[in-house]
């Protein structure tokens, strides 16, 4: 335990009032030559935000002094929430006149004002900003005569950024650009800044998503230094390295990957043993053999921690030259890999496993479509030329039916969610937008990949190891009850107490509404109501999953956690583990599990933000269509509709011409005060696409005239 660990816990204690320097110091047995140490590290925990330093100098921990810890999550209306990291505290509510400066994202320290006793919520008001996130922002700079300003793309910074004259740097009017803050908002004043790059016109083709990878601080470019690291590294595995591993090459082996795909980092394998059992091989690409621990290639795949898989481009978390190259598990030719292989019973039961650093070759390099063909539609070109691979490829089938119905025995959930891919063309504007399909193929490799991330994280919680897992906490019972209200006006309800639920209810819900109209709709709906699964140095299990272990260790290239992973599995089966090196993983987990749980979240709001641009691009041409969705969700001010392709847009209140419509929230439903009619979630309705805001990623619907009885 390091001794900042030490200060927090012993300020944790019940029996702790918060202290001087001097008396923390006697308890700490600190003597006088290192008291400037001692000051000089309790400065640091004060500015990180682990401790609190009141105005009498005394010391303690936020969460015993009615403070919080945490970042801003702003919002357009200017209120704002405080979210903290520490596990089992609440989201604290700040009121728009109590931010006091602060921005979004803004690590900050709020002050708990009251508790409201019927919904638990806090409200408080910050008190002091430890860390500022928006040091550049992104945004359309409008001109003045005698200054600019710029609206930032970000409407959760709800402020518009003033620019002298002097700092628009050739921006004009209507100009996409990045700004530098040099002066941070105050009670009554915006911030100021100046222009520090221009994007190009906001309309011009390409600058939409360039704007996006801006914003979220997303670089496709590698540091100098990155690319002079890389120059070194082979594009061919050594003679040298293959005779110090297990030879897997003759093992016939396949991947299976989107056919876009180029970083590909699993491989399987299975065979049948001579007690009936499979013996299934998941195959990694060894990432950690290329990316050594504190290099710089490693600090910016950490800083980056994942892969952002963009609408239009992906930005690597590692350089080609490793993420499509050498670290790629492409067919006919040799690569590292950490190799799994699981014994698995006819129940889907793991029974043995082994881990291993190997040398594979991969036979053939497949896609999820022509696998499904093959296994649904038994088509005869992709059979006979895939013929070597049949039996493999059945019993790949087989063995992922039973592993998915072990996990559905065992309760986990299932999300049949509409994911939306988007079709580009030449310049890169939206020609379509399609459902992605979930095939045999697509559950084959899910199926596989669990299986191994389960028995890895299993492995290694019982050997105490210092690791990263994926966890999922059990929901917030409000937000179940809520969900629950809105499932019972579709007909539904959550079987057993709310407050000790298991997934099995949920999953046997999502099982009950497989296939009808509102089935995608609840999906989604109850996707909201749980928490994010996100990473920790603690094993919380994996609620969603309805599993005890869980953690990522099957895609390197594109995920700093499982690279990590591998670090401490190879020291664990080389028998390197010691007391240091224990002690130097223990130290580094718990930063690298803060950190990619907050870079997946920024890559998730990218991706997504992407989509939705282009979504709304695409409807821009389909002005006065019309078309079929379902209601997926009901205000006081209108109705969301969800059509086939995904894509989801609003029907305001005030278009709805044929009555008067009153919400009843109790209900999520308009009702007509003359005709009765009403407008709830689940059901289909007829609409016409009527405007598009691009810039807002807004969608418009009118009701189709057909759907008025006039």
């Amino acid at each position: 335990m390091t001794i900042k660990e030490k200060i927090i816990e012993f300020m944790r204690t019940s029996a702790y009032k918060p202290m001087l320097k001097e008396e923390l110091a006697q308890i700490f047995d600190i003597d006088k030559l290192q008291i400037p140490m001692f000051t000089e590290l309790l400065d640091e925990m004060v500015a990180e935000g682990l401790i609190i330093k009141t105005r009498r100098k005394r010391y303690g921990v936020p969460e015993r002094m009615g403070l919080i810890v945490g970042r801003l999550q702003g919002h357009p209306r200017g209120y704002g929430f405080v979210v903290s990291d520490t596990i089992g505290v609440e989201d604290v509510f700040i009121p728009a006149n109590s931010i006091n400066g602060a921005m979004n994202q803004d690590k900050v320290i709020a002050r708990i004002n009251e508790v409201d006793t019927s919904s638990r919520r806090a409200e408080g008001e910050i008190i002091r900003i430890i860390e500022r996130a928006n040091v550049e922002v992104v945004g359309v700079y409008e001109d003045n005569k005698s200054f600019g300003f710029v609206i930032p793309d970000d409407k959760k910074i709800n402020v518009d950024i003033f620019i002298p004259k002097a700092d628009r740097n050739g921006a004009k009017d209507g100009d996409k650009v990045v700004i530098q803050i040099e002066k941070w908002p105050e009670r009554r004043r915006n911030p100021e800044g100046k222009v520090i790059e221009i994007l190009g016109n906001e309309n011009d083709p390409g600058t939409d998503i360039l704007s996006i990878m801006r914003k979220f601080k997303l670089h496709p470019e590698f540091p100098r230094k990155v690319r002079n690291e890389i120059k070194d590294i082979p594009e061919v595995v050594s003679q040298e390295e293959i005779s110090q591993r297990v030879d897997l090459r003759n093992l016939t082996m396949i991947t299976i990957d989107g056919a876009d795909a180029k970083d590909l980092d699993d491989a399987i394998s299975l065979e049948r043993t001579s007690s009936g059992n499979y013996k299934l091989g998941v195959h990694i690409a060894d990432v950690a053999h290329y990316v050594r621990e504190g290099t710089e290639l490693d600090k910016e795949a950490l800083k980056r921690a994942t892969s952002v898989y963009l609408v239009d481009r992906v930005i690597p978390m590692l350089p080609k030259e490793l993420s499509n190259g050498i670290c790629s598990l492409n067919p006919n030719v040799e690569r590292l890999a950490m190799s799994v292989f699981m014994e698995i019973d006819n129940r889907g039961q793991v029974v043995d496993h082994e881990i291993m650093e190997s040398v594979i070759k991969v036979d053939e390099r497949m896609i999820y479509e022509d696998v499904s063909d093959i296994l649904e539609n038994n088509d005869e070109i992709l059979s006979e030329k895939y013929k070597h691979l049949l039996d493999m490829l059945k019993n790949m089938e087989e063995l992922s039916i039973i592993l998915r119905n072990k996990r559905e025995a065992r309760g986990a959930i299932d999300f049949d969610l509409n994911e939306a891919k988007v079709i580009l063309d030449e310049e890169g504007r939206a020609k379509d937008v399609i459902k992605y399909e979930r095939r045999i193929a697509n559950r084959i490799i899910e199926e596989f990949m669990l299986a191994c991330n389960e028995t890895i994280a299993e492995r290694f919680f019982w050997l105490n190891a210092p690791f990263v897992y994926r966890v999922h906490e059990e929901p917030d019972i409000e937000k179940l009850e809520e969900f629950n209200q809105f499932i019972f006006n579709l007909g539904y309800t959550l079987k057993g107490t709310i407050n000790n639920i298991h997934p099995k209810v949920l999953q046997e819900l999502l099982n009950e509404v497989k296939g009808k109209k509102e089935g995608a709709l609840i999906s989604t709906l109850m996707l909201r109501s749980l928490k994010k699964a996100k990473y920790n140095s603690e094993n919380l299990g994996h609620f969603g999953l309805s599993a005890k272990y869980y953690c990522h260790f099957t895609a390197p290239i594109r995920r700093y956690p499982d690279l990590a992973i591998h670090r401490i599995i190879k020291e664990y089966i080389k028998g390197n583990i010691n007391e240091k090196v224990y002690n130097k993983f223990q130290s580094r987990v718990d930063y690298i599990a803060e950190q990619s749980s907050i870079r997946e979240e920024v890559a998730d709001e990218a991706e997504r933000e992407t989509v939705d641009l282009k979504k709304a691009e695409y409807m821009l041409q389909h002005i006065g269509k019309t078309y079929e969705g379902i209601i997926s969700g009901v205000t006081s001010f209108g109705i969301f509709v969800e059509l086939e392709n995904t894509i989801e847009g609003m029907v305001r209140l005030s278009s709805i011409v044929d009555d008067y419509y009153i919400y009843v929230p109790q209900q999520h439903s308009l009702i007509g005060e003359r005709t009765k009619r009403v407008f709830r979630i689940g059901d289909n309705i007829k609409i016409e696409v009527a405007r598009v805001d691009v810039k807002q990623r807004e969608i418009d619907f009118n009701l189709a005239m057909e759907e008025y009885n006039i």
